[in-house]
């Protein structure tokens, strides 16, 4: 398996991940897809009903992470 260092860039003691850069992306990805079908089919929504969306999904996203290994990975303890 590749070695690589996990952290991207570190700005002081601030670490930045490449995971959580790869977050990142797919949160900006996936809201301008949704603005972008929005106009593009017309749908009857607006800018903060996507902009909601997208922040409980990511909310979602990184509380089922952490659920998710703590009840996998963290069972030993």
């Amino acid at each position: 398996f590749p070695n690589f260092d996990p952290v991207a860039f570190s700005l002081g003691p601030i670490q930045v991940h490449w995971y959580g850069l790869m977050y990142l992306i797919g949160f900006i990805g996936a809201w301008l897809l949704a603005y972008w079908r929005t106009k593009h089919y017309k749908l009857d929504w607006n800018i903060d009903q996507i902009s909601d969306l997208i922040f409980y999904a990511a909310l979602g996203v990184i509380l089922g992470g952490r659920l998710g290994y703590m009840f996998f990975y963290n069972a030993q303890e």
